[in-house]
């Protein structure tokens, strides 16, 4: 378990240089009263609390309390300590999502292609489960000096059979109450009129911090905004580049599972 501190977070490689004195301190002082009232939370590393306390602008009282919340809902959501592939097969079966590749900031990229999501057939705690497997295999897979994840959100073909609010709500829910801090930007792109729709019902849900990474790019920009934010070679091929995204093999679901996330970076910590 790492303690942080100044100097041993450069050593760690955290690219802002590891935050200052002050920043530490309150680190310290959020550890003191977690623990006290949570055992569980002697486990949890510096970096993941100082996550929380930034999303909480450094305020110990409202940190501390989301914290514990966090650790609450981890018992509960994952009692074994993680989601399996079994847990969420029917999800990895319809490759809408992938984690592979990176951006130019070095953050691990999410494609998410949202007419694959349909709403009629997806089981909600499976789902759910889904969402959190995604960003466990996603946060223990950052390269050193990195603690966020970029995505592009692919609505092309998106219709009303894809417009999942109530899916869209609970991953929101899941990412900003226990995941807090990862999230780096999201690329909208080829968004129709029906996304935009269900979209004016979740933004009250999003905190203003997260509103902020959220872009929506228009067509005519959308090979520049891409290309500019990420190399060809890490590019996937649906949007002109050279990389191939690999998902779940369906066809070997009885035999053997292969990954819905390929990682393209040595693991460094965890969520």
């Amino acid at each position: 378990m790492d303690r942080g501190g100044d100097e041993q977070a450069k050593q760690n490689g955290h690219g802002d240089g590891g935050g200052d004195a002050t920043e530490w301190k309150k680190v310290t002082e959020l550890r003191a009263v977690v623990e006290a009232q949570d055992p569980a939370a002697k486990e949890e590393e510096d970096f993941m609390l100082r996550r929380f306390l930034r999303a909480r602008d450094h305020n110990i009282s409202k940190a501390s309390a989301m914290f514990l919340k966090y650790l609450a809902w981890k018992r509960a959501a994952k009692p074994n300590g993680s989601i399996t592939d079994d847990e969420v097969r029917n999800e990895l079966a319809q490759e809408k999502l992938y984690v592979q590749g990176h951006d130019k900031m070095g953050r691990p990229m999410v494609y998410l292609f949202g007419s694959r999501h349909i709403a009629a057939k997806r089981d909600i705690n499976e789902f759910k489960r889904y969402v959190i497997y995604i960003l466990d295999k996603t946060c223990t897979n950052l390269p050193a000096g990195q603690e966020k994840f970029a995505a592009v959100v692919d609505l092309k073909g998106f219709g009303y059979a894809n417009c999942d609010v109530r899916a869209m709500l609970e991953s929101l829910d899941i990412m900003q109450n226990n995941y807090p801090e990862r999230l780096g930007r999201v690329l909208l792109i080829h968004v129709p009129y029906v996304f935009m729709a269900a979209w004016k019902m979740v933004y009250p849900f999003i905190d203003n911090n997260t509103k902020k990474k959220f872009v929506f790019v228009a067509d005519k920009d959308l090979d520049a905004t891409l290309r500019g934010a990420i190399d060809e070679h890490q590019l996937p091929e649906e949007f002109g580049g050279k990389l191939k995204l690999q998902g779940y093999n369906a066809s070997c679901a009885t035999d053997r599972p292969g990954p819905t996330v390929v990682p393209s970076v040595p693991a460094a910590q965890g969520p």
